[in-house]
């Protein structure tokens, strides 16, 4: 077991005490079962994101650019085309980490949270009201990328200012590299992505661009080794301007698109 991760769950779960529930939890640890999970939250942007339907987790390099994208919203946020707030979308959201991290940190941001997973939106409503979110300022769409499903949703999708999407993108073929704890405890289904791992980006791309505003923003994370099919989809579905991006550990892990 890592060390660094047994202090961190006596410490947050157990002041530090070894109970009774503290050595099961540690047993469940030393099989494999990720501490985020046994902790029940992680920290993302100043959020507590709650993991009690096991969403994925969120992982540092998203983390990464979230950050990056809140300030450049903060810098844009004075001008003109938004005095009537700004419209985002988190697509794929899972644990809607990204869209509570916008939403938090700047007031003016509303959100539209696109997931075809119940027990997903359920995780969002939690993380919503866990970070006290104004229910004004959000909407729940129970969608299969830009296909709803939700019946409770008034309008369709419109335009956004904004969409973040972190969709499943792992390749079937890069299996073996994936690490046991994440195949055996993390939902696959926010994982793998056919064979080349672009199965649901392709889908994404084809569309996303007819539900963003004139001067909007993608936000898409993808794994290193698909840059170069990205670029050619990029480029097949006219999109105009793009630049890719290295996270934390000088890999390639987003692109920009406006």
């Amino acid at each position: 077991m890592d060390s660094k991760e047994v202090s961190w769950l006596l410490k947050e779960k157990y002041q530090g005490k070894r109970t009774k529930a503290a050595t099961k939890d540690l047993a469940r640890l030393k099989k494999g079962e990720p501490v985020d999970y046994l902790i029940g939250f992680v920290e993302f942007v100043g959020c507590c994101i709650d993991l009690s339907l096991r969403p994925l987790i969120p992982r540092p390099e998203t983390e990464y650019w979230t950050e990056r994208m809140l300030k450049e919203i903060k810098r844009h946020r004075s001008s003109s085309k938004f005095r009537l707030g700004i419209r985002c979308l988190d697509i794929f959201a899972g644990s809607g980490c990204i869209g509570i991290a916008a939403l938090k940190n700047i007031v003016q941001v509303n959100v539209d949270f696109a997931e075809k997973e119940k027990r997903f939106l359920e995780q969002i409503r939690i993380n919503t009201k866990l970070n006290k979110i104004n229910v004004h300022r959000y909407r729940m769409i129970e969608s299969d990328i830009f296909q709803l499903r939700s019946k409770s949703v008034r309008s369709r999708m419109g335009l956004y200012d904004y969409i973040f999407a972190n969709p499943p993108y792992v390749a079937e073929s890069r299996k073996k590299s994936v690490q046991f704890s994440v195949l055996k405890y993390e939902p696959k289904q926010a994982l793998f992505a056919g064979k080349d791992g672009l199965r649901y980006i392709k889908r994404f791309l084809k569309e996303a661009k007819s539900h963003l505003n004139p001067g909007g923003t993608i936000y898409l994370e993808f794994d290193s080794p698909q840059r170069k099919e990205i670029d050619g989809l990029l480029k097949e579905y006219n999109y105009s301007s793009w630049q890719f991006h290295k996270d934390q550990y000088n890999k390639y892990r987003f692109v920009i698109i406006t």
